[in-house]
């Protein structure tokens, strides 16, 4: 490999390595913006519900955690794949006369993605709504404030700290993703941790993946600083 800032032209003068990036912050922004809304949602439920029934779902919320990431991976293939259960469902309930193709493509990444990073959303929303004085919304209340007034202009400001550190975990972490999008895309769909690997391993392109690891690496350090 040449080492030197010269790999560095790439990343205006090759496609394929424009093309890996869009991806990658494409579906880092889909899954990101979809996490942070089941999140919020749940870490919503989890807030308002009875002590006992709080443990409970924090325990559903972090039960995936326990579950090796390639194990979830292959599940989501063995429900998605055209002859897996959604697709019988569907064909026998007479949704669609044919198989959908929801594996082995971006829809089949994305839906991997977020089953992994909804629990990353759910902690530190719920942590924030955890900090917010009951007082507050029982006085916007009984100011004549309606129940969704209560909530867009008192509840969900002060849930931004944690709306804010989520979106950022999560999406830090699906820029380096690797073992979701390399068993969901199936090698049609390549994201910047899956092409640092093919170039490392196959193309013996070193110093392209040193290039794209280091902008990675400076990527995420960014974000952490913003954080």
């Amino acid at each position: 490999p040449s080492p030197g800032l010269g790999n560095y032209e790439r990343l205006f003068t090759s496609e394929s390595v424009q093309r890996v990036i869009l991806t990658t912050l494409r579906i880092c922004v889909i899954t990101t913006s979809l996490a942070l809304l089941l999140g919020y949602i749940l870490a919503y439920k989890i807030a308002l519900a009875s002590e006992v029934t709080r443990r409970w779902w924090i325990l559903t919320v972090l039960v995936p955690l326990w579950i090796s990431v390639l194990v979830r991976a292959f599940a989501w293939v063995t429900l998605l794949r055209r002859q897996g259960l959604v697709n019988n469902a569907l064909m026998e309930a007479g949704v669609i006369s044919e198989p959908l193709q929801l594996v082995w493509n971006e829809f089949g990444i994305i839906v991997g993605m977020v089953h992994y990073m909804v629990p990353y959303a759910v902690l530190p929303i719920f942590a924030a709504m955890q900090s917010i004085d009951g007082r507050v919304v029982q006085a916007s209340r009984s100011l004549g404030a309606t129940g969704a007034q209560t909530f867009w202009r008192v509840y969900l400001p002060l849930t931004k700290p944690g709306v804010v550190a989520a979106s950022l975990v999560v999406f830090i972490i699906n820029l380096g993703f690797y073992v979701i999008p390399a068993v969901l895309g199936g090698g049609k769909v390549l994201m910047v941790a899956e092409y640092i690997s093919v170039q490392v391993l196959i193309t013996l392109q070193w110093g392209t993946a040193a290039m794209l690891a280091a902008i990675l690496l400076f990527g995420v350090l960014a974000l952490m600083f913003v954080m």
